[in-house]
């Protein structure tokens, strides 16, 4: 048995910054409203022309994480791809990654857990590792949400939200088990489904159906019940925090550094207070980003690293809520 480790990070967000006061123009929001609600200040949004995509991004920022391991595109043995928003309905992301990086013909696997997917998509990878099947292991994190946003007045409670952008890690073998990925925790829970979603277009409301329909009968746009989510979430993210901890007997003191999923800042405020964690235990970048769901915790943590933030030995928790609902953490010694 062997555990894995994280050995090259990489980010890329588009340059198109869009700021709040930027969105009020668009629609009935303001500054205040935005920030009050969920503590973002501007994303980044793909601009119109722009050769960026999900696979694209997820593209350059691999490239980055690749080098930064010291590795060629050549060692890497396997991609594992997290999005809700792939450049096709089918085939996804992961095939699209090989063929960009013109790879060898590795095998490439999708995951679509929203919110939760990249740290789902680590845990794949890092089983891959565990067992001895993959050496390195490409896990891509990426998300192209403008495209597909309301941006009127009667999508702002999502719109405002939402980012584009990718993040990308190389994991690899690590022959002592006492480093690494140390644990990961995966749930669900289905009968939420419809409290944040995307209905259509899916097999149930295909492309004719939407395209002779009015927006009352079918909306194509995500669709989130707020103030439900916010309070599921802030459960669940405690549960698969502590979950994580009592695994590897660890306490909330030994938390060196927790990136939560960058889906609210007042999600992560709460748990940093229930926690009882200093500002400096805690990496949000939501402000400057907002929520770029499969791409914001792998964002997050290369930009703590980027920054001097994690050190050797240090206890790096990660932890995600969303869609589905699906929630995870992983744990990490570095």
């Amino acid at each position: 048995m062997y555990n894995s480790k994280i050995i090259g990070l990489g980010k890329y967000l588009p340059e198109n910054v869009v700021t709040n006061a930027d969105l009020s123009k668009m629609m009935d929001t303001s500054d205040e409203w935005i920030q009050e609600r969920t503590g973002i200040q501007e994303r980044r949004w793909i601009p119109e022309g722009s050769e960026d995509t999900s696979a694209v991004m997820g593209a350059k920022a691999a490239k980055i994480a690749i080098e930064r391991a010291g590795l060629t595109k050549d060692d890497i043995d396997f991609i594992v791809f997290a999005t809700l928003s792939p450049d096709y309905y089918f085939p996804g992301c992961g095939v699209q990654i090989q063929d960009l990086l013109d790879m060898p013909t590795v095998g490439a696997l999708d995951v679509r857990n929203q919110c939760s997917g990249f740290v789902y998509a680590l845990s794949v990878a890092d089983q891959f590792i565990k067992t001895g099947m993959y050496k390195n292991i490409l896990v891509i994190g990426a998300e192209y949400h403008s495209n597909g946003l309301d941006k009127t007045t009667r999508g702002r409670g999502v719109t405002v939200i939402f980012g584009d952008g990718a993040g990308a890690c190389v994991l690899s073998r690590e022959e002592d088990t006492t480093k690494g990925i140390l644990s990961t925790h995966l749930h669900s829970e289905g009968k939420y489904a419809d409290k944040l979603i995307v209905a259509s277009p899916s097999i149930a409301h295909w492309v004719p159906e939407i395209l002779e329909s009015t927006e009352e009968d079918i909306s194509y746009f995500p669709y989130m019940d707020g103030t439900f989510v916010f309070k599921n979430a802030v459960v669940r993210f405690s549960e698969v925090i502590i979950e994580g901890l009592m695994k590897n007997n660890l306490t909330k003191k030994d938390i060196d550094l927790l990136i939560p999923h960058q889906a609210n800042l007042r999600i992560a405020q709460f748990i940093q207070k229930k926690f009882g964690l200093s500002d400096d235990k805690v990496f949000n970048n939501i402000m400057k980003y907002g929520n770029t769901t499969a791409a914001s915790v792998v964002i997050a943590l290369t930009e703590a690293w980027e920054q001097g933030k994690i050190k050797e030995g240090d206890h790096i928790v990660l932890a995600a809520f969303g869609s589905g609902f699906t929630w995870a953490s992983a744990v990490i010694k570095w």
